[in-house]
């Protein structure tokens, strides 16, 4: 990746961010528990990122607007949608990463 342009690597980072949208998109089965549990980042935390990144240049983008974008429609009607009730064991082992984080 050192030998392009900041440009070219700019936008190769882009258009790999926006494939893991889809991707992400085309497997709405995978809840963000697990992802969370797997990886320690869910598509909460990537509308954060967004919305921190705009900030850090001065730019103004709200959360809700961010996760629109990243869920690929309102929060609310994926969350009705495709939202499963996290499991006894998905908490406790979101609940051990927290504590392990924090230890």
């Amino acid at each position: 990746m050192q030998s392009f342009d900041h440009a070219t690597r700019t936008e190769l980072e882009a258009a790999a961010f926006r494939r893991l949208l889809r991707h992400l998109d085309a497997h709405k089965e995978v809840q963000n528990i697990e992802l969370m549990n797997l990886a320690d980042f869910c598509r909460n935390c990537l509308s954060k990122w967004l919305v921190a990144e705009a900030e850090e240049r001065g730019e103004s983008l709200d959360y809700e607007t961010a996760r629109e974008y990243v869920y690929g429609m309102p929060y609310s009607e994926w969350k009705a949608r495709y939202q499963e009730k996290a499991t006894p064991e998905q908490l406790a082992a979101f609940e051990a990463r927290e504590a392990q984080k924090q230890g």
